[in-house]
């Protein structure tokens, strides 16, 4: 834990609450890890959270067309690239304060996000991404009957037959 950032050291205990994430805190820590190693300030951006399972992404790349861009889902990350153009005419610059270079920005995306779509408008490329909450992991209520009603469901055959043997073996039992 020699270089883990901070957050990272303050989870020391996280283990004692948590069980089988391991796999999923040492993927967080690997990513955190790969994506601050260069931490660009090119191009600038905004993460917004547009709704309870909604974000955008909002880049600004005054000088790129749509044809410049692209985005690409590797790994669970989500990477942008923009490609520039040389400019022939660098020389008659007298003052260049608008940046003209290319640029990659990754962000590590949670499994259950989805990229929904992607524009560009006015020097602005927006992303919209969806959390994705498939039905089984979605919150459900759990019916309680009591111990003489049974199953509410219709009994399968492997439910027959378990029930069967359990009925059986307590025949065959002295009691």
């Amino acid at each position: 834990m020699g270089n883990m950032p901070f957050v990272f050291t303050q989870l020391k205990d996280f283990d004692k609450f948590f069980v089988g994430f391991d796999d999923q805190y040492d993927r967080m820590v690997k990513m955190h890890d790969d994506l601050t190693k260069n931490i660009p300030n090119y191009p600038p951006y905004n993460i917004r959270k547009t709704g309870e399972n909604t974000y955008v992404i909002e880049i600004a790349l005054a000088g790129f067309a749509k044809q410049d861009i692209e985005i690409e889902l590797v790994d669970g990350k989500m990477v942008i690239r923009g490609k520039t153009t040389e400019d022939a005419d660098e020389a008659n610059y007298l003052f260049k304060g608008i940046a003209n270079r290319g640029f990659t920005r990754t962000f590590a995306l949670e499994d259950q996000i989805e990229v929904q779509n992607a524009e560009m408008l006015n020097g602005m490329l927006k992303v919209f991404l969806e959390k994705i909450i498939p039905e089984h992991k979605k919150p459900k209520k759990i019916d309680i009957g009591s111990a003489n009603m049974g199953p509410k469901t219709k009994p399968t055959a492997e439910t027959k037959s378990t029930a069967t043997l359990l009925n059986e073996d307590r025949e065959d039992r002295d009691l």
